[in-house]
Order: structure tokens, then C-alpha cells, then sequence
């Protein structure tokens, strides 16, 4: 009866880390990444509308890849305001320069 009851628990344990897992895996794909994202993409965040959309990929095609979300206050039109509502929705990759 010890064994089954370990080997329960233990089933239990592997089933509760795989759905935590799971939910970071989730939540990082959420994330949309400023290196990688179409415009289409980047106009789904807060406060990206076509145009400031464009000037993120242009901005990213003349000068290689974001190496951090700090760099997009080097867009036209970002500023510390915008940043701050962007941060928590985009993710920079390192894939890409």
C-alpha cells in the first residue's frame, strides 16, 4: 500500500510540474517579439496602431535587431509612457540581427 501511495504521489508531483510548465510556456508565447513580429503582430499591443507598427519594423530593417525592449524608445514615437505599457507584452530574440 506504501508503494502505491508513492508512487501516486509522485505521479501527482510529475502531472503539477508539467502543468506549471505548461503555464510558462503559455505565457511566454504571449509574448510578442519586436525582432520577429509583423506589423499586423505589433499592431495587436497596446498603444501600436499602422503607422508607429511600420516605423518599429522599419526601424528594425535599417538598424538590425532590438537587443533589448529598452531599444524601442529609439522608435519615433516611444516614449517612457509607451514603454511601460508595452514591457510586459514583448519579448526581444536573439535569433534574429
Amino acid at each position: 500500500m506504501k508503494h502505491v501511495r508513492r508512487v501516486g504521489a509522485i505521479a501527482l508531483t510529475v502531472a503539477m510540474l508539467a502543468m506549471i510548465g505548461g503555464a510558462v510556456s503559455a505565457a511566454e508565447s504571449d509574448l510578442v517579439d519586436i525582432n520577429l513580429a509583423t506589423t499586423r503582430e505589433l499592431e495587436s499591443l497596446p498603444q501600436v496602431g499602422p503607422a508607429l507598427a511600420k516605423r518599429i519594423v522599419d526601424f528594425r530593417e535599417i538598424h538590425g535587431a532590438f537587443k533589448s525592449v529598452d531599444d524601442l524608445l529609439k522608435v519615433q514615437g516611444i516614449g517612457e509612457k509607451t514603454l511601460a505599457k508595452l514591457r510586459d507584452r514583448v519579448t526581444v530574440s536573439r535569433a534574429k540581427s
